[in-house]
């Protein structure tokens, strides 16, 4: 199963691909964890990744391939993965793609958690307080949603050409929204 979700900062992402990750025994890929793992612990990608984080904008596609692209493979060679944050522009799904095909690993559905820009606002302000994350703060959060619809809105006009996307309500509580992704998946996969 390899699935991608696709969400403004905020929808809940995370949350939801862990939870399907955990149901269909899949790796969950989470570009934005992974990346801060790597700040982390002071790798050369980190280090070149951390200013970008910290303003909110998208890592370089180079930086981003050489750390999620081993990863990909190796899980969909192990049943599968969750792709959450990554591609993030039409280029970067186009090299992807590319990638995939040749592997024979292409996306099977892309998940797009719709949910309000106050809502959005509200969650991430509430997360800020909760984690403390240096890219939750409202500068970073406002870049971070004029990157997304510069660049990563477009994505779903690329999928939907391969009649891959999955509308979910990302307003819903937790369970609800998961339980609408995973009948909405088995539809289509199992």
């Amino acid at each position: 199963m390899r699935l991608l979700l696709v969400a403004y900062p905020g929808a809940g992402k995370g949350t939801q691909a862990d939870k399907l990750a955990a149901h269909y025994g899949i790796a969950h890929l989470s570009s934005g964890a992974l990346l801060r793992d790597e700040v982390a612990h002071g790798t050369e990608i980190g280090r070149v990744a951390a200013d970008y984080l910290e303003r909110g904008d998208l890592v370089p596609d180079e930086l981003m391939f050489e750390m999620l692209s081993v990863r990909v493979l190796d899980a969909a060679r192990h049943g599968g993965y969750v792709l959450d944050g990554f591609p993030r522009t039409v280029r970067q799904a186009e090299e992807a793609y590319s990638f995939a095909q040749g592997e024979g690993i292409t996306l099977q559905a892309v998940i797009y958690l719709q949910v309000s820009q106050d809502e959005l606002h509200n969650r991430l302000r509430a997360r800020a307080k909760r984690e403390g994350r240096s890219d939750d703060t409202e500068a970073a959060i406002a870049h971070r949603f004029e990157v997304f619809d510069d660049q990563t809105q477009p994505l779903l006009a690329f999928y939907a050409e391969r009649g891959l996307v999955i509308d979910i309500n990302g307003e819903q509580p937790v369970e609800d929204v998961f339980a609408e992704m995973t009948s909405a998946i088995d539809r289509l996969l199992v």
